[in-house]
């Protein structure tokens, strides 16, 4: 566990330092980066429905099956394609350009630190599991989350580089954020168990796959557009 664990923390130390590099360079690599991480999540997803639609296909009736099968892939792919490009990939612009690098850097701060409070703090309490869903997550580890997630605000303000202040909405807007994402997280962990796969991929050590370690951020940034429109 601790192999692990120092594997996962690792690992998100150095996508935290490529983040950094992506987000404070020019905006041509941030598009390109970001348009690429889209692909790799799409590569990803389809790689889950396949297994998904695969474990679940029924032994009788193969040949009748197979058609239908394969358009309930296809829906879901390009249900995926639609969403990851269309509304990710073009409100993390919207974000990163009307509110600006610091607090683009804010929200996936939020969502790092919320996946790691939950594992670590999950990992070293425990208790009582807070969904079938995904076994190893447990209230203390939500709790945990929601704590962490509160860390990159005042860092931020402790740094005074960005006009932003820990009021009382501000901290609502990061727990929210840490809600979505972590939402976020339980719906893929949902299509792993459904594929009957523990990780989406092997390229992130720790981790597994790209859509492992982005799963909360793919919800959790186009939420933070419509929130920050609202208020």
């Amino acid at each position: 566990m601790s192999k692990n664990l120092f594997k996962r923390i690792a690992t998100s130390l150095v996508l935290f330092i490529i983040l950094l590099i992506v987000i404070f360079s020019h905006n041509i690599i941030f598009i390109i980066s970001l348009f690429a991480l889209c692909g790799l999540v799409c590569f990803e997803a389809y790689s889950i429905f396949k297994k998904m639609i695969n474990k679940n296909k029924p032994k009788i009736h193969k040949n009748n099956k197979k058609k239908e099968f394969n358009n309930n892939l296809l829906f879901l792919n390009v249900v995926t394609f639609l969403y990851v490009f269309l509304i990710f990939f073009y409100l993390s612009y919207q974000i990163y350009i009307t509110e600006g690098q610091i607090f683009f850097l804010l929200i996936i701060s939020v969502c790092f630190f919320s996946d790691i409070g939950g594992y670590v703090v999950g990992k070293l309490i425990g208790g009582k599991k807070l969904t079938k869903i995904s076994p190893n997550k447990t209230i203390s580890g939500t709790i945990g989350s929601f704590i962490f997630s509160l860390i990159p605000l005042f860092i931020i303000v402790q740094l005074k580089y960005f006009d932003l202040e820990p009021t009382f909405n501000t901290i609502v807007l990061i727990i929210l954020i840490s809600f979505v994402s972590q939402l976020g997280d339980l719906f893929i962990s949902y299509l792993k168990r459904k594929a009957k796969i523990k990780d989406t991929g092997k390229i992130l050590p720790g981790h597994g796959g790209v859509l492992d370690r982005v799963d909360g951020i793919i919800f959790a940034l186009p939420f933070s557009y419509f929130i920050l429109k609202i208020i």
